[in-house]
């Protein structure tokens, strides 16, 4: 299920159906063969306008299909793992700490492209196994439409009137889910934002596989806040057409919102059934020319060298204007990531029998 992607006018049945199979049974559900002429992209969900825009050039161009496989962003490497020994896909895209698990899981081809010199070294694996593709904030989102006072802080949360109208993705299966962890944790410490998020639980309807559900689900009021990322949420609201504004919380009323940076990571999956295309997809995704469609869909280039620029980069700035952002370590993730998943499992969702796995709106 990708990102808000349910209007067929917007996305071929087959791809939703394709999505569909990864998202019910990721790592089982078969991708199309893999002819000499296809280069196969495992992405996270959020990116499909952009991959609309600019993959008919790069086929026509090198004569080669791109099949493409949607989910989120843990589901997507969970996928390529259970299919190390035999690699299905070239190319993989997918947020932190998720990129780096791919890295540190002997999943990724290091791979200095060329186009990855003007991605600042912090940006990017010191190896070449991956780098910042589009830059992106971690957000959350509301139905301004029903919501008329949004709330400015994790505590507003608490209120009854979000009794039952809350809902994050899941931080085991996506980036934006786990990001909900490591911002509370940040500006909470660990173990008052566990305590924070059980008592957040109380107002929590269901947990998504991944995140792009959420947006359909607040727009059809079916929830009242959601996390997100900004790009995402942007995305959705003006090219999707879904009641939704992205908004940045604070810790405590009179802090600034607080958020940080949660960007796009692109990587070469080690014996892909064809690295060569791979490669030069990988190369296309961040030369310039594509780069500089990146602030069309609402992202932040990865290459210094190519500009936020035009009336959607405008609108990101303005977004981010006054918005407190705060660094991650993602070495100190990856050390906590499995714990804190063993946390949120036993402690925040205990033995309620929640949804943790919701994969597409209601019917």
């Amino acid at each position: 299920m990708t990102r808000n992607r349910f209007s067929a006018s917007r996305l071929g049945a087959q791809r939703v159906l394709a999505t569909l199979a990864v998202a019910a049974l990721a790592g089982v559900a078969a991708v199309p063969a893999h002819a000499a002429d296809a280069v196969v992209l495992y992405t996270a969900d959020g990116l499909e306008n952009l991959y609309k825009d600019v993959l008919p050039a790069f086929e026509k161009k090198e004569g080669v299909k791109v099949n493409i496989v949607t989910a989120g962003s843990g589901e997507v490497v969970n996928r390529a793992t259970v299919e190390k020994d035999s690699p299905k896909a070239d190319v993989i895209v997918t947020l932190p700490p998720f990129i780096q698990q791919a890295s540190q899981s002997g999943l990724l081809q290091p791979y200095q492209s060329v186009n990855y010199k003007n991605v600042p070294a912090i940006a990017k694996a010191s190896d070449g196994a991956w780098a910042t593709f589009v830059n992106n904030y971690f957000s959350f989102a509301i139905n301004p439409e029903i919501t008329k006072t949004e709330p400015k802080t994790f505590a507003d949360l608490l209120h009854p009137d979000y009794s039952g109208k809350v809902a994050y993705s899941n931080p085991a299966t996506a980036g934006d889910g786990m990001a909900v962890i490591i911002l509370t944790s940040a500006l909470m410490g660990e173990d008052k934002a566990f305590e924070y998020l059980k008592d957040l639980e109380k107002s929590a309807k269901f947990h998504t596989k991944g995140t792009g559900y959420l947006d359909v689900l607040l727009s059809r009021n079916e929830i009242a806040f959601a996390n997100g990322d900004l790009q995402m949420d942007l995305d959705d609201a003006t090219n999707g057409g879904l009641s939704l504004k992205p908004i940045f919380l604070s810790a405590k009323p009179g802090d600034a919102p607080t958020t940080f940076q949660l960007p796009y990571a692109i990587g070469l999956i080690k014996g892909g059934p064809n690295q060569a295309a791979g490669k030069k997809l990988v190369d296309y995704l961040m030369s310039a020319a594509v780069q500089s469609k990146v602030p069309d869909i609402y992202g932040i280039p990865g290459r210094t060298d190519v500009p936020l620029a035009g009336k959607n980069g405008e609108t990101v700035k303005k977004a981010i204007a006054g918005v407190k952002l705060i660094p991650v370590d993602w070495n100190q993730v990856m050390d906590k990531k499995a714990g804190w998943n063993t946390r949120w499992k036993n402690e925040v969702i205990g033995n309620s029998g929640k949804q943790v796995d919701v994969v597409k709106p209601k019917s």
